[in-house]
């Protein structure tokens, strides 16, 4: 699949720097980390039976990894700024403040992207079932959200914040 081919990736600014500090990190101090305790490994002989060197061989495999899959988040990045303005409706990068129908609680979610979601601080990957029943619709309509558990719950859409 060509990389213009892939689905883009919303992200913040803050997001995006985010992950240019990790990619930085794990290039760097942390390559160099691993490095090292290969080199420690490698120092103490016979590598078919040394734990410290299969350690080491998995960190670098999955720091590799972790930077190929950055790599790829940031080549399809676009920042949530440079979307579509303002329209009242929710897209990437709103606050939507929702009420189960029947409750009296709101609940507010920021729709960001996959790589900014933290469900436990409110803000949730537009590609979750949930932003993706709540993404084009404006205040006053109502969006049915079904879980994984087959349970489907109804939301009034309050307010879309900026």
């Amino acid at each position: 699949m060509a990389m213009q081919d892939k689905p883009r990736i919303p992200m913040t600014r803050a997001g995006k720097a985010r992950l240019e500090d990790e990619l930085a990190e794990l290039k760097g101090a942390r390559r160099m980390e691993i490095a090292e305790e290969l080199k420690e490994a490698i120092s103490h002989g016979d590598l078919r039976e040394n734990a410290g060197y299969d350690e080491a061989k998995r960190a670098q495999a999955m720091l590799e990894i972790r930077v190929k899959e950055i790599e790829a988040d940031l080549a399809n990045s676009v920042l949530i700024e440079n979307m579509d303005a303002a329209t009242g409706k929710v897209t990437v990068g709103v606050t939507v403040v929702v009420q189960e129908t029947g409750g009296t609680l709101e609940e507010s979610f920021r729709i960001v992207g996959k790589t900014e979601a933290d469900p436990a601080q409110g803000r949730i990957s537009n590609e979750s079932p949930l932003a993706q029943a709540l993404l084009g619709k404006a205040a006053g309509e109502v969006a049915d959200f079904t879980t994984p558990m087959g349970h489907t719950t109804r939301f009034n859409i309050v307010r879309v914040e900026p």
